[in-house]
C-alpha cells in the first residue's frame, strides 16, 4: 500500500493535500473526497497519525466559511469547483474524523474489527 499511495501522490497530486481522481485534459479540478480517503490511509498506518491530522487540517483550509465543500477544488486557487456543496466531500470528511477519533483512542477501524461486539440499532452484535 505504501508504494501504490507514493505512487498515486506522484501520478494524481495536486499540490501538498490534495488529488486529482484521474488525469484528464484539460485538466478538471482536485477530487475533494480523494484527500479525505488520504486521511484514513495515513491514519490506518500508511504514515503516522500526525501526518494524517496535519493533511486533514490543511484539507479543512478548502471549507467555506460554513464548512462546506465542493465537489472540486481549483489546485492553484483553492476555489470550489463543480457540484456545491457535495455530499461525497462530506462523506470523506466524516470518515476521516471518525477514523482520526477511534486511532487517538486506540481502537481498531470498523473496517478492520474482528470479534468485537457492536451496538447495532440497540442490540448487542458479535462480528
Amino acid at each position: 500500500m505504501k508504494s501504490t499511495y507514493r505512487r498515486i501522490r506522484q501520478e494524481l497530486g495536486a499540490g501538498d493535500s490534495l488529488l486529482f481522481r484521474y488525469r484528464s485534459h484539460p485538466p478538471e479540478g482536485a477530487f475533494g473526497i480523494c484527500g479525505f480517503w488520504a486521511v484514513e490511509y495515513l491514519a490506518l498506518g500508511g504514515g503516522t497519525l500526525q501526518d494524517a491530522y496535519d493533511l486533514f487540517d490543511h484539507l479543512l483550509k478548502y471549507g467555506n466559511d460554513l464548512g462546506l465543500f465542493a465537489e472540486e477544488i481549483d489546485p492553484g486557487t483553492g476555489n470550489a469547483l463543480g457540484n456545491f456543496p457535495q455530499a461525497f466531500t462530506h462523506i470523506g470528511l466524516i470518515s476521516a474524523a471518525l477514523t482520526l477519533e477511534e486511532k487517538e483512542r486506540g481502537e481498531s477501524h470498523p473496517a478492520v474489527r474482528t470479534g468485537a461486539n457492536v451496538k447495532s440499532a440497540g442490540r448487542e452484535v458479535t462480528s
